[in-house]
């Protein structure tokens, strides 16, 4: 396996893990999540791929496969009242697929983007997690990560 930056040559490999991604959360928040459907065209996730700001990690079998991913995004907020301006990693998305997963793919895309924020001078790591991916949140406190802030809601 090999971890790089996502290329134009993924975009099938990201939009079949993007897909399973969408149905764990349509099957945990169906009020919410739309089934069939793609978060991106294939435009913006081109746009994406070329965009600095906003790496995607893959990790690739032997064959070039793609196994799984991390979206991430450039986050600072300078001169903001109240924040710091201090510069942090959001991993606005993390999938291995399916069938890989207990392999150690996350881990290792994980611990990637880690050693690329650390040797890009970022002060943190950031992500959100739907409560109803029970399988997300025990993977990411496994991981190490705490809760950095919580979102509640009331459905009306």
């Amino acid at each position: 396996m090999t971890i790089g930056r996502g290329t134009l040559e993924d975009m099938d490999g990201i939009n079949r893990l993007l897909k399973q991604v969408l149905m764990v959360h349509h099957e945990g928040r169906p009020d919410l999540f739309k089934a069939d459907v793609k978060k991106y065209t294939d435009e913006e996730l081109a746009a994406i791929i070329k965009d600095n700001e906003k790496p995607i990690f893959v990790a690739r079998d032997d064959d070039g496969e793609v196994m799984g991913y991390a979206f991430c995004v450039y986050q600072q907020y300078v001169n903001n009242n109240i924040l710091t301006d201090v510069k942090t990693l959001y991993i606005d998305d993390l999938c291995v697929d399916e069938s890989l997963r207990g392999q150690h793919v996350g881990k290792k895309l994980y611990d990637h983007v880690l050693a690329f924020a650390k040797a890009e001078g970022f002060y943190n790591v950031t992500l959100n997690v739907w409560s109803c991916n029970e399988g997300a949140m025990r993977f990411y406190e496994k991981c190490g990560l705490k809760p950095q802030k919580v979102g509640l809601e009331v459905i009306l």
